[in-house]
């Protein structure tokens, strides 16, 4: 992959700082920044067909559902868009448990970003239904067996597809398939899988995809996904005069027109990670696929060099993985291990990053560990700054 090509598109990378705070929000390409402007500029109104602003407005949504679509390997009528996944997800967890009581029961996973854990707890319990914990080790943070956890009675599987925390990538497809069987609902996390790894929600199984395109170079919104057939059956709260058109009926207010131009810009920057012909789902996943590989790479490197280093204690060690490393340093508190490394112009922040309950469940409490999270943008170069400073820190 072209190294020097991709980061070319990016003007933060300019100020010489080697990020590692992507896992957090990743930097943006200037093609998205300029699509977000012009749409901006270009006259948009509220969606209709009246007017030409009107039109291009409604241009814009169909495009970025497209775009989210070929993206998530699902049918654009089924793209949802939101303030955030959070918001997204207790939106759709109020929905869903309308029809749980007692004796109901959903599965949350420690390994899972709050976002994909509150929701499902909270709604659980006013509808008086029974939540129940899928662990995992902590030694190589990988999920426990859901099979045992699973009864006739069981409304919710909510599990990640890749842990923001430790980078753990579960058999999505195997817990959706016994989901399935059970007579449950999967509603997958994609979050930080998204970023780094061609997605596709039928090959999960998920019925339900949430993902945040400010982790894949995109503006700061969400995305939920499902089988517009499937959403059909669905009513969520909604004001008198919204329309009850799905995937519209679950978004509430006006969607943020600009923000989906800038989505469809990140898609299309994605997709031209790897230059190539074909459909822009084909780019995609010849594009991350080409990604991954690059950041595999760096992954490896960065996992070398950190184990060398006297004090590192790397956390977890899963088969399956995103680019992403949890670290302490023995005698230096996470924080100060992330302040350290920012005045060496390297960002890679630290704590628990709303992952409370795999930091707990690891034995990490709430102060969790310094977070490496790696990139397409990344170079060899960022991982020896980032192993440099953190071995002059263990030095000092």
């Amino acid at each position: 992959m072209d190294v020097d090509r991709i980061r070319a598109c990016f003007p933060a990378l300019d100020l010489g700082v080697a990020h590692f705070d992507g896992p957090g929000g990743s930097q943006v390409p200037r093609q998205v920044a300029d699509a977000v402007a012009a749409a901006m500029t270009a006259g948009l109104g509220n969606r209709g067909t009246t007017t030409e602003a009107e039109a291009r407005t409604e241009r814009v949504v169909a495009e970025a559902r497209a775009a989210t679509g070929d993206l998530l390997g699902t049918d654009a009528r089924g793209v949802v868009f939101g303030r955030s996944m959070t918001q997204l997800t207790f939106d759709m967890s109020r929905t869903l448990s309308r029809s749980w009581g007692p004796g109901d029961e959903v599965v949350v996973t420690r390994l899972d970003h709050d976002a994909n854990i509150r929701p499902w707890v909270i709604a659980a319990e006013r509808a008086g239904a029974t939540v129940r914990w899928l662990g995992f080790d902590p030694a190589t943070g990988e999920l426990d067996d859901v099979a045992p956890l699973l009864t006739d009675r069981t409304r919710v599987v909510a599990v990640t597809a890749a842990s923001n925390l430790l980078g753990t990538r579960p058999d999505v497809r195997r817990l959706a398939d016994l989901a399935r069987e059970a007579g449950a609902l999967s509603y997958v996390d994609a979050v930080h899988l998204a970023p780094h790894a061609p997605v596709d929600r039928s090959a999960l199984g998920a019925d339900l995809v949430a993902c945040s395109p400010y982790k894949f170079f995109g503006p700061h919104l969400g995305v939920l996904a499902g089988d517009p057939a499937f959403l059909e059956t669905l009513h969520p709260d909604k004001l008198l005069p919204s329309t009850d058109v799905v995937p519209e009926r679950f978004e509430l207010g006006t969607l943020p027109h600009e923000l989906l131009a800038g989505v469809t810009a990140a898609v299309d920057f994605m997709a031209g990670l790897e230059p190539g012909q074909g459909t822009r789902r084909e780019r995609l996943v010849r594009s991350m696929t080409t990604a991954a590989q690059h950041e595999d790479g760096l992954l490896a490197h960065l996992v070398e060099g950190l184990r060398e280093i006297d004090g590192v204690t790397l956390q977890g060690a899963p088969a399956h993985r995103t680019p992403t490393v949890l670290f302490t340093l023995a005698g230096h508190a996470p924080a100060g291990v992330a302040r350290h490394l920012a005045s060496e112009g390297v960002n890679a922040p630290a704590g628990h990053f709303y992952a409370i309950e795999a930091s707990r469940h690891a034995g990490l409490g709430d102060t969790g560990g310094v977070r490496a999270g790696l990139a397409a943008y990344t170079t060899v170069e960022d991982v020896d700054r980032l192993v440099e400073a953190v071995a002059g820190l263990a030095r000092a």
